[in-house]
């Protein structure tokens, strides 16, 4: 007979397993804008977080994000026990439902998500060594480029600002994707074909020693 203990834990894990791909559709139902009204508060709120942090501190808007929350919630507490208490009701706490609700992280869950990100970090080692230290050339001089780009860049707009210009084009493209994905999939693919070829190009005209080989 399976313990008890055991069978508690595992019927955890599957509840919080559920419950993460739950969330995990959710936010991608409205990252991705299938449903315009819910995408668009979330858009709101996010650009609203990210324009107070470009005037406020961060403890500033932590601070008053927090208070206008707890406004929000002791007011509806408050009103539900004045409506029970008028009408002579048992329906207990109104936050009732969430509170009982099972949060915790489960070490199963979390070693998970530790793994993907370990997969990601190693991956963005592995890259920052390959191009730091020049084992491509065209690779390196790539991202010299880049760079130098960001200089001018950053002489413009603070990180603030082009997080602020970043959700904002990164929520129009997605929406636009959304509505126009046929169409945009060919374009992309065609502009995809064009650079390759012409990078093609681009390193045969190169010199011997520094095109890129499939044995590297």
């Amino acid at each position: 007979m399976a313990d008890p203990t055991t069978q508690s834990a595992q019927i955890s894990c599957a509840m919080n397993a559920s419950s993460t791909k739950e969330s995990t559709y959710y936010v991608m139902e409205l990252v991705y804008w299938r449903d315009p009204k819910k995408s668009a508060v979330a858009f709101g709120m996010s650009l609203l977080v990210l324009l107070s942090l470009a005037t406020f501190s961060v403890i500033s808007v932590v601070s008053y994000m927090l208070l206008a929350l707890l406004c929000v919630t002791i007011t509806f507490r408050v009103y539900k026990s004045v409506i029970q208490a008028v009408q002579k009701s048992e329906e207990g706490h109104p936050f009732k439902a969430l509170m009982e609700k099972d949060l915790t992280v489960q070490p199963e869950i979390l070693r998970k998500y530790v793994d993907v990100c370990l997969t990601y970090v190693n991956l963005a080692i592995t890259q920052a060594r390959h191009l730091l230290l020049v084992e491509d050339l065209v690779d390196s001089l790539k991202l010299a480029g880049f760079m130098w780009l960001l200089t001018y860049v950053g002489a413009v707009f603070n990180g603030i600002t082009i997080l602020i210009l970043s959700k904002t084009l990164q929520s129009l493209i997605l929406c636009l994707m959304s509505q126009n994905s046929t169409q945009i999939d060919q374009y992309i693919k065609l502009i995809r074909t064009r650079v390759e070829v012409t990078l093609a190009k681009l390193q045969d005209k190169l010199p011997g020693a520094v095109k890129r080989t499939k044995a590297e």
